[in-house]
């Protein structure tokens, strides 16, 4: 305990008398200002590494700490549940990069849970390879890259890296990437790896399942951008409403977003097509996001509002799947309680934020319906949680809080709390107990 005390207290020190900023994924961090420096303390040193003439190393990592807590997590108090668990994420990386053309990037993980009884795969991963991969720039405008890597495109609606759980998603890919001054394409090919709670036991290369596509963005103006993008799923042995089966899905997609003065918005539609088994898919998601800046009371504030319709199969013996999926989104979809996952769902979601000194508070408030009457209720892992037992439409109120202190770009603290209190449909499931979720997160970076 007192290594650890010491630990923080020596990175805070470090970490505040230098003002570097880290990204989500690790190797889109920026070190160029280190090359200013000339008397490096030994934490810089570690930073940028010369280890001969054009080559340089980067050394790096994580340590987040989650304390979550979840009361009547199946909407029934009467039923057996962990009431309280703490997990541990630890990542570590090195960043090899030969001049501007090649760059080598490595990552270990190790993802740990205590206290929870019912482990899932993303709760625990003893020890893994989260990333590994190559790349190398064929000219000023083209790369190709291969290995092991977290993805994510664009909002992370349809792949997202899952940071919100204590494993990361990860796929092994081959990519291509072009990318010009006002445009970029990249084209991929990847499978994705499936996690397993011990060291190095993580299972991969299974081509019953894989994920490839051409995601493109383009910068239409100052402060407007818009990205374009074909992706496609294959599956063997995806889970619906209607059953089980084999399924091959396209999803083509448009997303504007941007800011125009005050307004910030990002604003998505996709459909999707392909088959389910015998069944054809025709399904789709319309989404907007659009939040403003504004003084309330004195204070800058930031008033949103995101609602969705996402589609719902409306005759599982329709020879039609109408059931969106929405591919590898990001665990909390809805929050950190995740309980309900994009498909089948309307939403409407109203949220105001703000952010004083080094504080940051959020509230929102989260109504969802079901879509489809005829379509049961989808987990935030696309899994079908909630068959489809009644014909109401009404799921649940939800309302969430957050509260974040970050004392510098290194530490950062956050509450989280949730109560989800069960509408008609989870009423006539027998599921009509209000739900509670707290979940407390420290992390450092360094």
């Amino acid at each position: 305990m007192k290594f650890k005390i010491c630990f923080v207290f020596l990175i805070n020190f470090h970490f505040y008398v230098f003002g570097q900023k880290f990204s989500v994924l690790r190797q889109d961090d920026d070190l160029t200002k280190f090359d200013s420096i000339e008397n490096k303390n030994r934490y810089q040193e570690l930073k940028r590494i010369n280890l001969f003439q054009n080559t340089v190393l980067s050394l790096g990592g994580s340590w987040r700490f989650q304390a979550e807590s979840f009361v009547n997590d199946a909407f029934d108090r009467t039923v057996r549940q962990d009431n309280f668990w703490s997990l541990n994420r630890f990542l570590a990386h090195a960043h090899l990069k030969t001049g501007d053309n090649f760059e080598l990037f490595a990552e270990l993980g190790s993802s740990l849970a205590t206290g929870k009884n019912s482990i899932s795969p993303v709760d625990k991963d003893r020890l893994y390879v989260n990333q590994l991969f190559a790349r190398y720039k064929l000219n000023s405008n083209l790369d190709i890259a291969a290995g092991r890597r977290n993805m994510r495109f664009g909002s992370g609606r349809l792949a997202d890296m899952r940071e919100g759980p204590n494993v990361r998603r990860s796929f092994d890919f081959v990519g291509v990437n072009y990318q010009t001054k006002n445009f970029n394409a990249e084209t991929f090919f990847s499978v994705p790896v499936q996690p397993q709670p011990e060291v190095f036991d993580n299972i991969f290369l299974k081509f019953g399942e894989t994920f490839s596509g051409v995601y493109t963005t383009t910068k239409l103006s100052g402060t407007g951008n818009a990205d374009l993008y074909l992706l496609y799923q294959k599956d063997n042995g995806a889970i619906y409403n209607s059953g089980l089966d084999n399924e091959r899905r396209a999803s083509v997609g448009v997303r504007h977003f941007g800011k125009y003065k005050k307004l910030t918005y990002d604003n998505e539609m996709v459909y999707q097509f392909g088959k389910f088994g015998d069944q054809s898919i025709s399904a789709w998601t319309l989404s907007f996001n659009i939040e403003r800046e504004t003084n309330l009371f004195g204070k800058n504030v930031n008033l949103g509002l995101k609602t969705e319709a996402i589609s719902g199969d409306k005759d599982a013996a329709d020879k039609k799947m109408n059931t969106f999926d929405a591919l590898y989104p990001r665990g909390a979809y809805f929050g950190r309680v995740a309980r309900f996952g994009p498909a089948n769902l309307i939403d409407f979601h109203p949220f105001i934020n703000t952010s004083f000194n080094k504080w940051q508070v959020t509230f929102d408030y989260v109504a969802f319906w079901r879509y489809s009457l005829q379509d049961g209720v989808y987990g935030a892992a696309m899994t079908l949680d909630y068959p489809n037992l009644n014909d109401k439409r009404f799921i649940a109120h939800q309302i969430g809080t957050i509260l974040g202190y970050q004392p510098n770009n290194f530490v950062s603290f956050e509450l989280e709390s949730n109560v989800i209190f069960p509408g008609n449909f989870l009423k006539f499931s027998n599921k009509g107990d209000t739900l509670y979720h707290f979940v407390f997160t420290s992390e450092i970076k360094f």
